[in-house]
């Protein structure tokens, strides 16, 4: 039997556009049938809440949403695994494979370009994913794309248009990434048997298991409308900058 998995998902703690509670997110994801979740809040390079101080007091902050939900994931038998979502010029890219110990002991991490972010993330057996690629907001002022800093995209966002998930799965294809798919919830009501995700042949046991399928690019179903993987032919309404 396939196992159900959101993959990027936002609370409270530390995006400032979440009003999640991350506990509640368990027994709603379980509810809606699924076997774990990945917390990815906006890092410290994005929407975050996180105030500025010492690089300690910010990470153990930031990773609160996380302990949470992993606390109340045990209590019920729920996987919950950590990830982060950092940022560049509007592009949004997902981390996974590492963890707070990792993040104390590379500050360095806030001020690395795209490169240097798949270089550190690499060299600590992560992946990189670039989130939502075609996405479309006031504040983006043009789509940028890296296909050669990242070990996959994220074909489907439930956040977005179905019309920026068909472009970026035309992306997708074009280069030959990897793809995931994912809720980018931000509130506890949203959850559901519908909410995006992906659905593995085996249960997960750790984040590395993950980490391990998108390097490996083992197939993973998507779980989210067909309408998505209908190629969008049209241009984008923004400039695209390959980075």
């Amino acid at each position: 039997m396939p196992y159900l998995y959101d993959t990027h998902l936002h609370t409270r703690c530390a995006s400032a556009c979440s009003s999640a509670d991350p506990k509640a997110y368990v027994a709603s994801y379980q509810e809606a049938g699924f076997t774990g979740i990945i917390i990815t809040d906006h890092f410290f390079n994005g929407n975050c809440r996180i105030p500025q101080g010492p690089w300690k007091d910010m990470v153990d902050a930031y990773c609160r949403g996380y302990e949470e939900a992993l606390e109340e994931g045990y209590r019920r038998g729920f996987s919950v695994f950590f990830g982060w979502e950092s940022t560049y010029d509007g592009d949004d890219y997902l981390v996974y494979g590492l963890d707070k110990a990792w993040l104390l002991e590379h500050p360095q991490i806030l001020g690395a370009s795209r490169a240097e972010q798949l270089r550190l993330v690499h060299e600590g057996g992560g992946a990189v994913i670039q989130a939502h690629p075609f996405r479309n907001r006031s504040y983006i002022k043009a789509i940028h794309l890296a296909p050669g800093l990242v070990d996959g995209v994220e074909v489907a966002n439930e956040g977005n248009l179905i019309s920026f998930d068909q472009s970026a799965y035309a992306y997708a294809r074009r280069h030959k990434l990897y793809m995931t798919a994912g809720s980018d919830i931000h509130c506890n009501d949203a959850v559901g048997p519908m909410t995006y995700g992906v659905c593995s042949p085996t249960k997960w046991n750790s984040i590395a298991d993950y980490v391990n399928q998108i390097l490996r690019r083992i197939p993973l179903g998507l779980h989210c409308p067909e309408e998505c993987f209908n190629e969008n032919s049209r241009e984008p309404e923004l400039p695209v900058i390959y980075c």
